[in-house]
């Protein structure tokens, strides 16, 4: 035999206690009539004991309900006691009878009567009470046999607190004759059943608050108006008046709060941080200082790559991942010196070249103003030329990068200058040359132009920072290289190039250009139409040096 289940204790506890009382009362009940409903229920459990105490006891029928069977003269006792109380329930039923499940709720019956801790079940059933069980409730509730068949005697039924979830336990309500029902503080939900509900005439205390029912106009039926608004409270059925004010307060103080945060948030998102607004709300190139301050990790100075007077130069991070490079002027303008400084931004972002760092953008803050270019990996031309000791041809290459900008920049855009100084040029990985720093407006003559070009063709070859090492400046620089050119002229070239005889003799045709260029006389100086085949030439020979 297996081991009882729970359920086979509490009905074994039950059957066991109530069975001595019980076998006392067998013998008079069963020979006398029956004259009310009350005994109905003690007189099955009498005949069950009597006929079959071992069925009823036994813990491998009791351990499940469904395996349990009446004894087999069980339908004729039904056909008596239907004619001797024909107002027993299933008497009434036009179906034929279910022996079984009326077996079963007579013994499902006898159980909760003893949960229901009423005085004397032996006698009278007159209440379900079930307040704050749970999983008891539960139970009871899933044996929809016994609400089926359920007994004429039971006047109240309390299942409240007992965590029901789900929609209305509609079987309850078989229990026609109830005069109480209390279904409250549970979590039930979805609709009443009013109609239903209105069948229990005899019903005068309802208590279905404090569940989730869908919203319902009970006041339009009759039956809901036999009970006052504590019935209700908070199940859902009627709209909360109280809750209802309190929301269209909140709503007509706080949506408008609402929609004045909104409104400022987003005017603050505008002003200092559109990075974060729709790419089509946004105005293309423009940099607030929030931005910058975001993209350079508040300034760090760990993202701070160079500094001069007036300018400094940061590495950052954009919204959208990419590496930029802000050159930041903190000096003060005038308002018309910054609409000077826009334009000359909006020009600038314009420009596409190869051998020209590419503008991504502006600020134009009354306290900050500063260019934004894309981020190049690399080093300046200063730094190459010093840290890496380049052979002659790779400085060619590079002059030759810097001339095809200069000649984009002359023949499209001839009013924006540039700086040429060495270590204002940057070289990428793959060696090409960028132009970085731009002058706008200075109106620089094609003269200056041309002869910072011969100065940048000087310092390549001798590796020289005129402005450091030359207390005159450029001036003493070129008097220098005079000096020299052409007898001695290996001896101001970069002492670390290999000096072959073709190296020294294309280094010197290098110095003769820059000589040229650097000559501010427009007699001797070469035009912008002339410079490029004097390189090309210089670059023909390094390619026939690199063949031979």
């Amino acid at each position: 035999m297996r081991p009882p289940t729970t359920l086979q204790h509490h009905f074994s506890s039950i059957l066991t206690s109530s069975m001595p009382t019980i076998f006392l009362k067998m013998p008079s009940s069963i020979s006398n009539s029956i004259s009310s409903s009350t005994f109905l229920l003690p007189l099955f459990f009498f005949y069950l004991v009597s006929i079959s105490p071992s069925l009823i006891l036994s813990a491998s029928v009791v351990e499940d309900l469904n395996n349990l069977h009446p004894p087999p003269d069980f339908n004729s006792t039904i056909i008596k006691n239907c004619l001797n109380i024909s107002s027993l329930r299933y008497c009434n039923y036009s179906s034929p009878l279910d022996l079984i499940e009326i077996f079963k709720s007579t013994i499902v019956a006898s159980h909760l009567c003893n949960e229901s801790r009423n005085p004397n079940c032996v006698e009278t059933f007159p209440k379900i009470d079930l307040h704050s069980r749970p999983k008891i409730a539960l139970l009871y509730l899933s044996f929809t046999f016994f609400w089926k068949y359920c007994p004429l005697t039971i006047l109240s039924i309390n299942i409240s607190n007992s965590s029901l979830n789900g929609g209305f336990p509609s079987h309850v309500l078989h229990c026609s004759q109830i005069q109480s029902l209390d279904l409250s503080h549970n979590k039930l939900s979805g609709d009443v059943p009013v109609q239903s509900l209105s069948q229990l005439t005899n019903i005068s205390l309802l208590n279905l608050s404090y569940n989730h029912f869908s919203e319902s106009k009970i006041s339009d039926s009759h039956f809901f108006r036999r009970f006052n608004s504590s019935s209700f409270l908070h199940s859902g059925l009627v709209p909360d008046r109280r809750g209802f004010k309190i929301k269209v307060i909140v709503f007509l103080f706080g949506f408008p709060m609402f929609v004045i945060l909104m409104v400022g948030c987003l005017g603050w998102i505008c002003l200092h941080r559109p990075d974060f607004l729709p790419a089509v709300l946004r105005r293309k190139y423009k940099f607030t200082p929030a931005m910058l301050k975001a993209a350079t990790g508040g300034f760090s100075a760990n993202n701070l790559v160079g500094k001069s007077e007036g300018v400094d130069i940061y590495r950052g991070s954009v919204r959208d991942g990419s590496q930029v490079r802000i050159e930041i002027y903190r000096d003060e303008v005038s308002g018309e010196g910054r609409r000077r400084f826009t334009g000359e931004c909006e020009i600038l972002v314009q420009l596409r070249h190869k051998n020209i760092v590419k503008v991504v953008g502006w600020c134009d803050n009354r306290r900050l103003r500063a260019i934004v270019t894309e981020w190049t990996d690399g080093e300046n031309v200063e730094m190459w030329v010093v840290g890496s000791a380049p052979p002659w041809k790779q400085r060619v290459k590079i002059l030759m990068g810097v001339l095809e900008a200069m000649r984009y920049l002359h023949e499209q855009w001839p009013h924006v200058g540039y700086d040429l100084r060495t270590c204002s040029i940057l070289v990428s990985n793959n060696r090409q040359p960028l132009i970085s720093r731009f002058r706008i407006g200075d109106q620089i003559s094609n003269t200056r132009k041309i002869y910072k070009f011969g100065i940048l063709v000087m310092e390549m070859v001798t590796n020289k920072r005129p402005r450091e090492e030359f207390e005159r400046g450029e001036e003493e620089f070129i008097e220098w290289i005079r000096m020299h050119y052409p007898e001695n002229a290996h001896m101001v070239v970069d002492e670390r190039m290999r000096k072959t005889g073709n190296t020294v003799d294309q280094a010197t045709q290098g110095i003769g250009l820059g000589l040229m260029c650097s000559d501010l006389s427009r007699e001797r100086q070469p035009t912008f139409d002339v410079i490029p085949s004097m390189m090309s030439k210089l670059s023909d020979l390094c390619r026939v040096q690199i063949i031979s």
